[in-house]
C-alpha cells in the first residue's frame, strides 16, 4: 500500500561509510566499488538497510570521485539516499554524513560498507537497544582465539583473559544528540564511533553481533565473501512465495479522477485516491513480488516522496519491480490476485487484464473479483482492496 508522507518521515538515520581506498585489497579502485558475484560491496551492504521494518534516512559517504559510480551501483535498488563526499579519515567521513541529516532524526546508526553481509536483525537490535536505554549500542562477538600480550622486547608477556573481550562490529547506534556532541568534542582521530562517544562521557552497551558481519579488508576476505554467497544460494529454495495487500478509497466525484485498475483504463468510472493512480491490483502484485524475493515492499521501494511517481500508472510499478527482482537474481513464476469491491464490473475485462499484466511481468497473471455482500468499506462502494500471491524463482 502506498504510504502517506505523514507515515514515512523517519526518526532513524543510517550513515554508510564507503569512502576508504581499500589499498589492502590490492585492486585499482575503492573497496566499496569492488564487485562480488556481479554486485559491488556497496550495493550488497544496502540489502540489510532495505530490510529494516521502518523507514530510515540513508546517507552514503563515498570518495568524491565516485559519485557517478555510486548512483550506478544503487540505482537498481530503488533507494532514497543522499550521497556525500568523504573526508581523509573515517572520522571525517562520518562528520560529513552527520552534517546532512535532517532535524527529525533521533537515532543514528553508522555502518561500514565493508561489512556487506551484516543481517537486518543486527540493525534492528541496535535501534531497539538505543531507544530502550537512551544510549549507544554496538554489536560484538566473543573472542574465540587465545590472546597474548607482548612485552617491549617482542616476547609474550601474558595470556589475556578473553572472557571479558569482544570483537566489535557495525552498525554502531547512538542517540543523535550524543553522537553529535561526541564528534564536536573529539580532539583525536578514532576508527570507532563508540570510543568517541565513551570519551565524551556517554555509556555504550553491547548487543549480539553476527559472524556474517565480517569486514572485507584483504583478498582472503573477498574469497570468504564469495564462499558465503555460494553457500547461501545453495541453501535457499529455488522458489519463494509472497503475499501483497493494497487498498485505496475512491476519490470524491468532484475531483474527476480517472479509474486505472489492473493496468487498464476504465472510462466512465470514478478513480481511486493516491499519490499514483491508486491501482490496487498492480500495487498488491508489487508487494507480493518484493516480499517473495525479500526485497522490501512498495512503500520502501516507491515512496511518495518520489515526484516521478505522481500519477504514475500501475505498469510503471510493475516494470520497475520486475527489474528490481531481475537485478537480485529472481524471475517471476506466476501471480494470482483477488480484487474485492462492488465496482467496476471486472469480469468482462478479466481476459484483457490478465493478458496485459502477464505481458508486463513475463509470467502468468490471473485476476479474479468478488464483492463483500455490502459489508465493509468495499461493500459500501467507498474503495477497493486487492490481495495478491506471487511465486518467484531464483535464476
Amino acid at each position: 500500500m502506498e504510504q502517506s508522507s505523514a507515515t514515512v518521515s523517519p526518526s532513524v538515520a543510517v550513515i554508510v561509510v564507503a569512502a576508504g581506498s581499500g589499498s589492502r585489497l590490492g585492486l585499482d579502485r575503492p573497496k566499496a566499488f569492488v564487485e562480488i558475484a556481479g554486485r559491488s560491496i556497496l550495493s550488497r551492504a544496502m540489502d540489510a538497510v532495505l530490510g529494516i521494518s521502518e523507514p530510515v534516512e540513508l546517507v552514503v559517504v563515498v570518495p568524491a570521485a565516485e559519485m557517478t559510480a555510486t548512483d550506478a551501483a544503487l540505482a537498481p535498488l530503488g533507494l532514497d539516499y543522499v550521497a556525500v563526499a568523504g573526508g581523509d579519515t573515517r572520522q571525517g567521513s562520518v562528520t560529513a554524513g552527520l552534517e546532512v541529516l535532517s532535524s527529525a532524526i533521533e537515532v543514528v546508526l553508522v555502518h561500514d560498507a565493508a561489512r556487506a553481509f551484516t543481517p537486518t536483525a543486527v540493525f534492528e537490535a541496535v535501534i531497539a537497544s538505543v531507544r530502550a536505554n537512551g544510549h549507544g549500542a554496538i554489536p560484538g562477538l566473543p573472542v574465540t582465539d587465545t590472546i597474548k600480550a607482548l612485552g617491549d622486547d617482542g616476547g609474550i608477556h601474558q595470556t589475556v583473559d578473553r572472557s571479558s573481550l569482544r570483537a566489535v562490529q557495525t552498525p554502531q547506534g547512538f542517540p543523535r544528540a550524543q553522537l553529535d556532541d561526541a564528534y564536536a568534542r573529539a580532539t583525536t582521530d578514532a576508527t570507532d564511533d563508540a570510543a568517541l562517544v565513551r570519551d565524551a562521557g556517554y555509556p555504550v552497551e553491547l548487543v549480539p553481533g553476527d559472524a556474517r558481519s565480517f569486514k572485507i579488508t584483504t583478498p582472503d576476505d573477498l574469497e570468504r565473501a564469495e564462499d558465503l554467497l555460494r553457500r547461501a544460494a545453495a541453501s535457499v529454495p529455488s522458489f519463494r512465495t509472497g503475499m501483497g495487500v493494497d487498498a485505496h478509497a475512491f476519490a470524491p466525484a468532484s475531483e474527476q479522477v480517472e479509474l486505472w485498475l489492473a493496468g487498464l483504463h476504465w472510462p466512465g468510472e470514478g478513480g481511486l485516491s493516491g499519490h499514483s493512480d491508486g491501482d490496487v491490483v498492480a500495487h498488491a502484485i508489487c508487494d507480493a513480488l518484493l516480499g517473495a524475493a525479500g526485497l522490501g515492499d512498495l512503500g520502501s521501494r516507491f515512496g511518495t516522496s518520489d515526484p516521478s511517481l505522481a500519477g504514475a500508472h500501475g505498469s510503471v510499478f510493475l516494470e520497475r519491480t520486475r527489474a528490481i527482482l531481475a537485478d537480485a537474481g529472481f524471475t517471476v513464476g506466476n501471480v494470482s490476485v483477488q480484487l474485492i469491491g462492488n465496482r467496476p464490473r471486472f469480469a468482462p475485462r478479466k481476459t484483457e487484464a490478465d493478458a496485459l499484466l502477464s505481458q508486463l511481468l513475463g509470467a502468468p497473471v490471473s485476476v479474479s473479483a468478488t464483492t463483500t455482500d455490502g459489508l465493509g468499506y468495499a461493500g459500501r462502494g467507498e474503495g477497493l482492496t486487492a490481495l495478491a500471491t506471487a511465486l518467484v524463482y531464483r535464476v
